[in-house]
């Protein structure tokens, strides 16, 4: 992508059965990297917040602008498959919500660990899965990332640890997780997402105490979308200021409509976590377009007008776009040959998902153990004898 291209008028590319016109400067006519002033987090017990006066490249905004794209099309191509009756059961989308995990991707490294809920598909491949392995999981097909046993909310990478159904139980494990590389001095952190429905679980707060008094490296993450489920933040909870819920543990309110804003904040708590100062608790103010899943329309709790006014004035790829395209980093032409790429990539994982065959039954009790020679499973009943192998 970032080769020159020849110095000509145009160029015609066929893609798709249309015409794709390519700009025809070089990359050298583009900047290379511009500041942005970004909106102000509040704060929590801390003597100073992140920067608000950030740079990006050229190439970590283009790096965005695909991720998120891609994150938002393999949504939408999720819903069209789940109303075709191709993905069944659960299944929780979050377009609207792709500069949290693009921007938190960014502040921290793939050495460090990530646990969230149950509307996971994004981070699953910003933690390095493919769009193939995503939407064949939500297929059940072999291919899937958990081999079309997860399903929508149970998929993993290396240092990804889904996806996980129970409301809030994710942060415990989470903050085991940050035990584990405190433990190892790998100088490592954990995050740990969770949703503003799961921010009065009981279990939170106990491991928020646990995670203070031992200083773990932990990052703990309210992603706020307004709704818990069908009931919004007003009507659940008695204060809605998420990021002081830890008390003292010090926190951080983020823009999480803006990437630049969510990596800045990421990237400022995961410095506090490694400089051995203990956990950090960030609320991230962000907007699900759809429902809570697939079985709520999403507007019987709220309008489509208050839908669409996010839409038109909050959108995080809209906003990451005009930055682009108002410093020089990029021409609209470019964009628009990373969408066509994005929709491509997209449709190949679809028909792939669609195509693959399901797992065998044979197959069923495989991976209870790791690195176990194999072994046998008892069935539905004590006669039945199934094979589990590592």
């Amino acid at each position: 992508m970032l080769t020159n291209i020849s110095n000509v008028l145009r160029a015609c590319a066929q893609r798709n059965g249309s015409v794709a016109l390519v700009s025809a400067r070089t990359y050298a006519d583009f900047t290379t990297e511009a500041s942005f002033e970004i909106k102000k987090c509040d704060i929590h017990k801390f003597e100073e917040a992140p920067a608000t006066e950030v740079v990006m490249t050229r190439d970590e905004g283009l790096k965005y602008y695909r991720v998120m794209q891609t994150i938002r099309r393999m949504e939408l191509k999720a819903d069209q498959l789940y109303k075709q009756k191709i993905i069944r059961g659960f299944c929780h989308l979050s377009d609207g919500q792709e500069a949290c995990a693009v921007g938190i991707e960014a502040g921290i490294n793939l050495s460090d660990h990530l646990i969230t809920a149950y509307r996971a598909h994004g981070y699953t491949y910003t933690r390095g899965g493919t769009v193939k392995q995503i939407m064949s999981e939500l297929t059940g097909r072999k291919g899937g990332i958990a081999k079309g046993k997860g399903g929508s909310m149970h998929m993993y990478t290396k240092n990804f640890y889904g996806g996980n159904g129970i409301v809030g139980a994710q942060v415990p494990l989470g903050a085991g997780v940050a035990l584990a590389c405190q433990y190892l001095e790998n100088n490592q952190v954990s995050v740990s997402l969770y949703g503003d429905g799961a921010a009065n679980q009981g279990q939170i707060f106990e491991t928020y105490n646990m995670a203070a008094l031992w200083k773990l490296p932990a990052i703990f993450i309210c992603e706020n979308n307004r709704y818990g489920m069908g009931t919004s933040v007003e009507r659940s909870a008695a204060s809605t200021d998420y990021y002081k819920r830890g008390d003292y543990i010090p926190g951080l309110r983020v823009d999480g409509m803006d990437v630049l804003c969510v990596r800045e904040a990421t990237k400022f708590a995961a410095d506090h976590c490694r400089a051995g100062k203990g956990p950090v608790l960030m609320e991230l103010q962000t907007y699900r377009y759809h429902g809570h899943s697939m079985s709520d329309p999403g507007v019987s709790y709220r309008t489509r007008e208050e839908i669409q006014e996010v839409r038109g004035k909050s959108d995080p790829i809209s906003l990451l776009k005009d930055r682009i395209l108002s410093t020089n980093m990029a021409s609209i032409e470019e964009l628009k040959e990373i969408d066509v790429s994005v929709r491509k990539e997209i449709e190949d994982a679809a028909q792939f998902a669609t195509t693959d065959p399901e797992p065998p039954l044979e197959e069923l009790c495989n991976h209870i153990f790791n690195d176990n020679s194999p072994m046998e499973v008892r069935g539905v009943n004590p006669w039945t004898k199934l094979k589990s192998v590592s």
